[in-house]
């Protein structure tokens, strides 16, 4: 990978909550994100893909520095986010923004759309009110919103036309990095194309990297150029979308990609049930977390926690069972 493509770059991160468990117990730690690393090239897009409580919504929110990181390095352009000075950071934090899941809950319902929009600019820029209305005038253009639109309220519009405005006003500071949170699942699937595809033409005429949130792999599987797994805090598996719909390595991917429905006989795939419900963060099982759902665990997956490593695919992979050779690449068309 060539260093001038590369917008961001995440080190080890951790985020780390001190839980109180009562009066007379100590306090718990929660390892919500434990040891994420990757690299997002301009332009292109990382999907990180899990259950719910795996911590793709946190690590977003720490890509965004809404929360600091406890531990780990994020650079943005070479940049270390986590050492700059507050002035520093704020500036470089402009060209990282955010989409969060909820079109219903993240637009503040008081206010006009036209406010909504200009607010990053009257925050952080100089521009004065008739440049920010053009502005905001221009990008709503872009995501196929109209010009009497500017003056009329949230509760006016549906959903996908929310998650437009909620767009909009991500890219208003000409951001290079989207983190999309889930940006598609609380819309009828009609609609979840519309948006998908205006996300996907804005990333080619801006440039925009993306690093999209999702527990949907029929929705990853089109727009994503990467994708990384993760479960209960850490990476189990990260690759190109090609390798890991193609050949997916680790159990839980197998599991993942087993319960996506497919249309096309070819492409499905032999259900895997997984058993059991995903361990709780506050006592995680030793070991590879996975192992009491897996079909494959032995005593070492009980005992030993799996160190990300890279296959000759170029696949990362934790897992002792694929090291071992006891676990093959589930193949399309094995239904």
């Amino acid at each position: 990978m060539s260093q001038s493509n590369l917008i961001l770059k995440a080190e080890n991160l951790k985020q780390h909550y001190q839980v109180k468990q009562g009066l007379f117990k100590p306090d718990a730690v929660v390892k919500a994100v434990d040891g994420v690393s990757f690299t997002l090239e301009k332009g292109k897009t990382l999907a990180v893909v899990g259950e719910s409580g795996c911590g793709k919504s946190t690590l977003g929110r720490m890509l965004t520095m809404i929360e600091t990181p406890t531990e780990g390095r994020l650079a943005c352009e070479g940049e270390d986010l986590l050492t700059l000075t507050k002035a520093a950071q704020q500036t470089l934090r402009q060209k990282i923004q955010i989409i969060f899941q909820n079109p219903y809950g993240s637009l503040n319902p008081r206010k006009k759309i036209g406010d909504i929009l200009e607010e990053p600019l009257v925050i952080n820029t100089p521009l004065n009110k008739a440049e920010r209305k053009r502005k905001a005038l221009a990008m709503m253009e872009k995501v196929g919103l109209k010009t009497e639109h500017y003056d009329r309220y949230p509760h006016m519009f549906s959903g996908g036309q929310r998650q437009r405005i909620a767009i909009a006003r991500g890219l208003m500071l000409d951001p290079q990095v989207i983190v999309a949170d889930e940006p598609v699942s609380a819309l009828d699937v009609s609609v979840q194309a519309q948006v998908l595809n205006l996300m996907m033409d804005l990333q080619n005429e801006f440039g925009l990297s993306y690093v999209f949130i999702s527990h949907d792999l029929s929705v990853v599987e089109h727009i994503a150029d990467d994708v990384m797994v993760m479960y209960l805090g850490k990476v189990v598996e990260q690759g190109s979308a090609k390798q890991l719909f193609e050949t997916p390595r680790h159990p839980y991917t197998q599991a993942l990609l087993s319960s996506t429905p497919q249309l096309s006989p070819e492409k499905r795939r032999k259900r895997i049930k997984l058993e059991g419900e995903l361990p709780s963060p506050l006592n995680p099982p030793s070991g590879c977390a996975f192992h009491g759902r897996c079909q494959f665990a032995n005593e070492r997956c009980k005992q030993e926690t799996p160190v990300l490593r890279r296959e000759e695919s170029g696949q990362l992979i934790a897992c002792h069972g694929v090291e071992e050779g006891r676990v093959e690449a589930l193949v399309a068309g094995a239904a």
